[in-house]
């Protein structure tokens, strides 16, 4: 795991120990929806159309959007099972972990 790696996944431990996360597709497409999410990230193991629709909603919200670990990583950062997808709700910590994730 890369450096930068590393720091993203414990940026986002961070968010979620201050409760700026959440998490599951449900919950991350309402965040979205609500224009609450700051940043999405949904894992890169997650399925073609979970993709695809966060792909789809965060452009038609205007919500930056990576792909980026897989659903083992992203859960063991929040420190909970596999996540396929999470939002980050406080735009200093999405825009700290974006910064990370542009380096990747």
């Amino acid at each position: 795991m890369s450096p930068e790696t590393k720091k993203v996944i414990n940026l986002i431990g961070i968010a979620m120990k201050s409760h700026n996360v959440v998490s599951g597709e449900f919950s991350t497409e309402k965040a979205v929806k609500e224009k609450k999410a700051a940043l999405v990230i949904v894992a890169e193991d997650a399925s073609d159309n979970t993709k695809k629709k966060f792909t789809n909603s965060c452009a038609f919200y205007n919500v930056p959007i990576y792909i980026f670990g897989d659903k083992e990583m992203l859960g063991h950062g929040i420190g909970k099972e596999f996540r396929a997808s999470l939002a980050i709700i406080d735009k200093g910590l999405a825009n700290a972990i974006e910064k990370q994730l542009k380096m990747i």
